[in-house]
């Protein structure tokens, strides 16, 4: 799954640095370009979150941290 999201990012990559060069002249590749763009950023959020630990993230939810009131930094 981590390796697939990374080929389908590096594809996007090499679409991108093509379709660069064509922004310019057409509304249609600029379109493109765009949507490329934003299939980008969503399968980098994927990965991201493939690489959470999700451990970690259960216990920080499980033990209780204190909140930082605005009044605690005005004590001495």
């Amino acid at each position: 799954m981590k390796r697939e999201l990374i080929k389908t990012i590096r594809e996007k990559e090499v679409q991108l640095s093509k379709l660069k060069a064509h922004v310019d002249k057409s509304s249609v590749c600029s379109d493109l370009y765009n949507k490329v763009v934003l299939e980008k950023a969503i399968l980098k959020k994927e990965l991201e979150m493939l690489e959470e630990n999700k451990f970690l993230k259960k216990v920080k939810s499980l033990i209780p941290h204190k909140k930082t009131l605005i009044c605690d930094y005005f004590r001495s």
